[in-house]
């Protein structure tokens, strides 16, 4: 059995190469994938399950494919597509799974998170996930048009990049005793996310126990792949 985790391809109508590149990880990995984890920021924006311009179109019709041979393919929200619902569930054959999710893999307690909520130190960015996660700001943003909510979308994420640019690179990153204290709670070996771009394995003991942690890595001109099979996991990197 081999399984995949993948995350932040952070695919737009604008960067067709990037697609191109996701669809041919699909392709080239029908035949040896049994199981596709993507842990979040599949897309850049998502504005909602009713935007059926092309490219998403030809993103959904590549992953049912994908998941029509058997491949089971789970997904859970990142910080750009939270807004992606059971109408995208349904038409691709994803499953969708909570964030944290914990699960047994080849004898080893595992968990998988987009990865945002370890990043403690960034309240500016905890206060704002607060407020566009609720159920009322969801509401009103998809109750506008889609041309409303793509201008909308744009600005957030223009401002998102200024903001970014002016802080501090070790408030984006993931806090070491918030990640520990996942660790010892939920008793998990390994835990796998994505969101800080920063690929890398990372060791961890806790309670006198050996844990990993497995960053996955932003695609770009490259792409990222997490393999885990019966005789151990490697993080790989492949051109696009």
């Amino acid at each position: 059995m081999s399984i995949g985790f993948i995350s932040d391809l952070h695919l737009s109508h604008d960067n067709v190469a990037l697609t191109r590149g996701f669809l041919s990880f699909l392709d080239n990995n029908k035949d040896s994938l049994d199981q596709l984890y993507i842990l979040g920021d599949l897309f850049e924006i998502w504005i909602g399950d009713d935007d059926q311009s092309d490219f998403i179109q030809i993103v959904k019709n590549a992953l049912k494919q994908f998941t029509e041979l058997g491949i089971e393919t789970f997904f859970l929200h990142g910080n750009r597509d939270f807004l992606i619902g059971d109408d995208f569930i349904k038409d691709t054959g994803l499953k969708f799974i909570p964030d944290p999710f914990i699960f047994e893999i080849f004898g080893k307690r595992c968990a998988v998170s987009h990865g945002d909520d370890f990043c403690t130190l960034d309240i500016e960015y905890h206060n704002f996930k607060k407020n566009v996660r609720s159920s009322q700001w969801k509401s009103e943003f998809l109750s506008q048009s889609l041309q409303k909510r793509n201008e909308v979308a744009s600005s957030m994420r223009e401002t998102s990049k200024k903001k970014s640019s002016n802080k501090n690179v070790n408030i984006m990153d993931v806090e070491i005793s918030s990640v520990e204290n996942f660790l010892s709670e939920t008793n998990v070996d390994i835990l796998i996310h994505g969101h800080t771009h920063k690929p890398q394995i990372h060791n961890h003991k806790i309670n006198n126990r050996h844990c990993e942690r497995i960053v996955l890595g932003d695609w770009d001109d490259n792409g990222w792949c997490l393999r885990f099979d019966s005789k151990g996991h490697t993080l790989e990197k492949f051109k696009l």
